[in-house]
């Protein structure tokens, strides 16, 4: 059985030397690819240029990713049949720049490009456009995957991130959708569409996973 598993943020280049991105270790998803190669599984670990989180010491395939569009090109290189399950933990970034402009003396914007933007030229006004949804493109990739998403939320109750876990699954014909961040608490909350269980550790849920994909 092959998995895969992202994990760490993307970026999105304002220009040549500075980047929007996601706050994200990698040390989740890395944690996970390394517990699926040690029980046996064949993992594929595709990991952000960016995460921190280096401690990787099971047999997974390290691929390194940069933007979202990148990430998702590896993953449809990946797509068909001979994967199994998919652990999509990475934090790609919800937005990416578009049109960008200096402010002028006079305050009307002037449309600028350039490989890298310097602040003698004043304030920047940037266009800020969403990147498209990879969770939502899973499923046409990998058919017959076992697909899990994750929802961390910030603000809410941990009804709420539940609630917003099920439109998740249903929207995107996922399997599973992992809950977490301050508005959920504690632990991790494991939602399939028959089933909710409050796991409080990351091994708890790892075992979790691979019982469901087992």
């Amino acid at each position: 059985m092959t998995c895969i598993v992202t994990a760490g943020p993307s970026y999105e280049p304002l220009d040549s030397v500075r980047r929007l991105i996601n706050h994200s270790t990698g040390k989740l998803g890395s944690e996970l690819a390394d517990f699926l190669s040690t029980i046996g599984y064949r993992t594929i670990l595709l990991r952000g240029t960016h995460a921190t989180y280096r401690d990787v010491s099971g047999t997974a395939h390290i691929q390194a990713f940069s933007t979202s569009s990148d990430l998702l090109e590896q993953l449809e290189k990946l797509a068909g049949p001979d994967i199994s399950a998919i652990f999509h933990a990475a934090a790609v970034a919800d937005f990416t720049f578009g049109q960008i402009w200096n402010k002028t003396n006079n305050g009307t914007p002037k449309q600028s490009s350039t490989k890298k933007f310097d602040t003698k030229n004043g304030a920047l006004l940037a266009e800020l456009l969403p990147t498209p949804k990879i969770l939502s493109k899973l499923r046409s990739l990998f058919p017959s995957a076992f697909i899990t998403g994750w929802k961390f939320e910030v603000d809410g109750t941990r009804n709420d991130v539940i609630q917003k876990a099920r439109l998740q699954l249903d929207e995107n014909h996922t399997n599973a959708c992992i809950a977490n961040g301050p508005a959920y608490g504690d632990g991790f909350g494991l939602i399939t569409k028959d089933n909710i269980s409050h796991l409080q550790t990351r091994t708890s849920l790892f075992q979790s996973l691979t019982g469901l994909i087992s």
